[in-house]
C-alpha cells in the first residue's frame, strides 16, 4: 500500500509491547517474532553462553550478564506488508515503572505466562498497569513443551485472578511436556511442528486433516477434541468487540524456545490488534490522524552505543507525516527543536530514518533537551497527557568514591535521573543526594551504570522502606515537627513526603484531612 496520507499509514502500523513475568520467556519470544518476521537470520539463547550471540534486544551489559531485561527496547521490522513496532519491556518487577512508560506508546499488549507457573504477581501487577492505559491484550501460553498446569486451568486462572475472559484461538494437542501440536479452532485444522537445532530457525509446520490426526495421535487428539468441544459450549470464542474494550483476551499455545506456535501469535498481531488511533490530548480530544507531525516522549536513554556517548529520546509518533529534518515544537518550552538525527531502532542498532507515521516511533538522537513524557508538534499546538511516575518505595544515599570524580559524578546523576532510573532527591540545604526507586535492583543498575559508563564508581548506603506522598509547602511546613516523616525535594520541584510506615500516613490523613498528601501514581 503506498498511500502516502497519515491515516492509510497509521492502518498499516501494529505497535505494540510484550509483557510477563520474569523467565516467562518474553525475550525469548521478541527474539523468534524477528526470526519469523525475517528481520534475522539465526536466532541465539537468551542466555547465550561465551561465544554464541546475545539476544537482540538484551544490549545492556547488566542484562547480558545476567539472563534478564533491565531496559525496554524497541525493534521495528516489517511482517505481511505491514510496520510492526514491537516494544520490549523489563520483567522484573523493580523496573515496573518503566514497563508503564513504554505502555503509554502501545495500542496493545502480548501477555506471556509460563503454563507451569500460571498466573504470577508480576502478571498481575503488569496488567493493572495495561487496564489503566486501556489496552487489549493477547495471551501466550509459553512453554507448553514442558511439564505444566492443564490448559484449561490456566484458562480458570487468567478468568479469575485477571478478570479476563480467555478465548482460545489455537489449542494444544498432548499433555504439557508431550506437546505435538495444536488446533487451530478458527479453522479446525491441526498444525504438527517439527523442532530445529536450538530452535534458531522456523519451525517446520505440517498441516493434517482431522482423519489423519485421529489416526496419528489416538487419544490426545480426542482429549483435545473434547476440550474444544467444551470450549464451544462455555462460548470462549474470538470476539473482537470485547478484546478491544478489554474485556477478553485471545489465548494461543506455543513455546517460543522451539518456536512452536510463534507464527500464529505474530499473524494475531496483524489480524487482531488495532492499528493506531487519534490519541487524546490532555484534555481528552483527539488528534486527528492526518493533523500536522505530532509525538511525546516516553524513553530516554544514554549510552546505548558507549563509543559514542549518545543519548536517544524515543518518540511515539501520534499524527502526521514525520520527515527527518524537520523543525518540531517542543512543548514544554515552546521552542524548535531540529530532527536532523532521526533513528529507526533495531535493539541497540539504528539506521537514519527518513521519514515516519502515526504508530512509529522514533529515536531522536543526542535530544538531551528532551524529557520522558515531553510533546513535540508542527504547526498546530498539542499536549499529551503526562506520563506518570510511580511512588518510590526505597531510599538510599549515595556519593563518588573518588571526590576527583565529581564532574563525572554529577553528569552521571543527572543523566540517570532524566532516563527514570532513579529519582534524586535532597533535603533542604544539604547537596548530597538522596536516591528513591521502586525497587532494589534499580540502585544496582545505578551503581553499574555510574562506573561502567560515567567512570564514577559510588558508595551506596543502606537501603530502608518508605511510604512516599507528594506534598506542597503548606503542608511540608506542618510536618518539619514529626520524627517519622521527611520532606525532600525532588529536581523538578516536587515535594515528597516520606513516612517510615503505612501506619502513619494514615493516621497523618485521618487527624488532617485538610493536607495535601497524594499518591503519586494516578490513573
Amino acid at each position: 500500500m503506498n498511500d502516502p496520507t497519515p491515516t492509510a499509514q497509521a492502518a498499516r502500523r501494529r505497535t505494540f509491547a510484550i509483557i510477563s513475568h520474569p523467565d516467562a520467556g518474553k525475550t525469548t519470544l521478541t527474539e523468534k517474532f524477528l526470526l519469523y518476521a525475517g528481520a534475522i537470520q539465526e536466532a541465539g539463547a537468551v542466555k547465550a553462553q561465551a561465544g554464541r550471540r546475545r539476544a537482540t534486544s538484551d544490549w545492556m551489559a547488566l542484562e547480558q550478564q545476567r539472563g534478564i531485561s533491565i531496559s525496554s527496547t524497541v525493534l521495528q521490522f516489517d511482517y505481511r506488508d505491514h510496520v510492526v513496532n514491537l516494544l520490549d519491556t523489563p520483567g522484573h518487577r523493580d523496573f515496573s515503572e518503566d514497563t508503564y512508560r513504554v505502555l503509554a506508546a502501545a495500542d496493545a499488549a502480548i501477555m506471556v505466562l509460563d503454563s507451569a507457573r500460571g498466573v504470577e504477581p508480576q502478571t498481575l501487577k503488569l496488567f493493572e498497569v495495561c487496564r489503566s492505559r486501556r489496552l487489549p491484550v493477547l495471551t501466550f501460553l509459553n512453554k507448553m513443551d514442558r511439564p505444566g498446569l492443564e490448559p484449561l486451568a490456566l484458562l480458570d486462572e487468567i478468568e479469575e485472578q485477571i478478570g479476563l475472559r480467555p478465548t482460545p484461538v489455537t489449542w494444544p494437542v498432548g499433555d504439557p511436556g508431550s506437546f505435538r501440536g495444536v488446533i487451530d479452532r478458527r479453522s479446525g485444522g491441526f498444525v504438527r511442528f517439527t523442532r530445529t537445532e536450538r530452535g534458531s530457525t522456523a519451525a517446520g509446520e505440517e498441516e493434517l486433516d482431522a482423519e489423519q490426526a485421529a489416526s496419528e495421535l489416538g487419544t490426545a487428539w480426542e482429549r483435545a477434541l473434547d476440550e474444544c468441544a467444551l470450549l464451544d459450549e462455555v462460548g470462549a470464542v474470538v470476539d473482537q468487540k470485547s478484546f478491544l474494550a478489554g474485556e477478553s483476551t485471545p489465548v494461543f499455545v506455543g513455546s517460543a524456545i522451539t518456536n512452536f506456535g510463534v507464527r500464529h501469535l505474530l499473524d494475531a498481531i496483524i489480524d487482531l490488534a488495532p492499528s493506531p488511533a487519534p490519541q487524546l490530548d490532555a484534555d481528552e480530544n483527539p488528534r486527528p490522524l492526518d493533523s500536522p507531525c505530532s509525538g511525546f516522549v516516553f524513553k530516554v536513554q544514554a549510552n546505548m552505543n558507549p563509543a559514542h556517548r549518545d543519548h536517544v529520546a524515543f518518540v511515539r509518533i501520534c499524527s502526521g507525516h514525520f520527515e527527518r529534518g524537520m523543525t518540531l515544537i517542543h512543548q514544554p518550552t515552546s521552542k524548535p527543536f531540529a530532527t536532523k538525527y532521526a533513528s529507526s531502532v533495531f535493539g541497540a542498532e539504528r539506521m537514519t530514518v527518513e521519514d515516519a507515521w502515526p504508530g512509529d516511533v522514533i529515536g531522536l538522537v543526542n535530544a538531551s533537551g528532551l524529557r520522558i513524557g515531553d510533546s513535540l508538534y508542527l504547526d498546530t499546538p498539542v499536549v499529551f497527557p503526562r506520563i506518570p511516575a510511580f511512588p518510590p518505595e526505597l531510599i538510599a544515599s549515595a556519593h563518588s568514591k573518588d571526590v576527583s570524580r565529581h564532574k563525572q559524578f554529577r553528569r552521571g546523576l543527572e543523566q540517570l535521573e532524566q532516563e527514570g532510573v532513579v529519582q534524586v532527591l535532597h533535603r533542604v540545604n544539604d547537596p548530597q543526594p538522596v536516591l528513591a526507586a521502586v525497587g532494589q535492583m534499580q540502585f544496582e543498575v545505578f551503581a553499574h551504570r555510574m562506573a561502567h559508563e560515567f567512570n564514577a564508581p559510588v558508595e551506596m548506603g543502606s537501603y530502608s522502606q518508605r511510604t512516599v506522598r507528594l506534598t506542597d509547602g503548606p503542608t511540608a511546613e506542618h510536618l518539619k515537627g514529626y520524627t517519622v516523616v521527611q520532606v525532600l525535594e525532588r529536581s523538578d520541584g516536587a515535594l515528597l513526603a516520606m513516612f517510615e510506615s503505612p501506619y502513619f500516613l494514615a493516621r497523618m490523613e485521618s487527624d488532617h484531612p485538610d493536607w495535601v498528601l497524594t499518591p503519586i501514581l494516578t490513573t
